[in-house]
């Protein structure tokens, strides 16, 4: 599948991936959640109203409010993600945070090595490098995925380095 280089040429894409963090609550479950803590809280507040505890209520929509903002946060951030392409020309690593910020980098196929640094446990990632530079992705993975992710691109790399299938014989 072509696509356009930056310097004008058409390049193939030999791996793409795009990773995003997980997250398990989508929209409908955020909703459901805050609507069963709103109900749940003017419960709350309506008992200790009916007790003359009325000092409570605010007490409540606090509670009501720091989860609100707590899953806001957390859907921000869930906007974060990390592309990387492989193409004839080259690697690019592509990192999108939160506000939309992105960082880009390039590496030249050839010589850049793929490092799994702590497969089994949580936070590892894995590590491009090439030539004194270096650069992580997929921190926010899980181990298997990590893992996954790092044998479909070094098996990619590899592909890239053979040379290319003779000709066949015509006749």
């Amino acid at each position: 599948m072509p696509s356009d280089d930056p310097d004008g040429g058409a390049s193939r894409v030999l791996f793409d991936a795009i990773l995003h963090p997980h997250r398990s609550l989508g929209r409908g479950g955020r909703r459901a959640l805050m609507a069963v803590v709103v109900v749940a809280n003017l419960v709350i507040g309506g008992v200790f109203w009916a007790l003359g505890a009325w000092p409570v209520i605010p007490f409540c929509g606090l509670d009501v409010l720091a989860l609100w903002l707590a899953l806001r946060i957390n859907t921000r951030a869930a906007n974060q993600y990390e592309q990387v392409r492989l193409t004839d020309a080259d690697l690019m690593v592509k990192r999108v945070d939160a506000r939309a910020r992105v960082w880009q980098t390039r590496f030249h196929p050839y010589w850049l090595r793929v490092h799994h640094s702590h497969p089994d446990e949580p936070g590892g990632e894995v590590t491009l490098s090439s030539h004194g530079r270096s650069v992580g992705v997929g921190s926010f993975l899980s181990p298997d995925e990590r893992a996954a992710f790092a044998t479909a691109l070094d098996d990619a790399l590899r592909a890239w380095r053979r040379p290319p299938c003779p000709p066949a014989p015509a006749g």
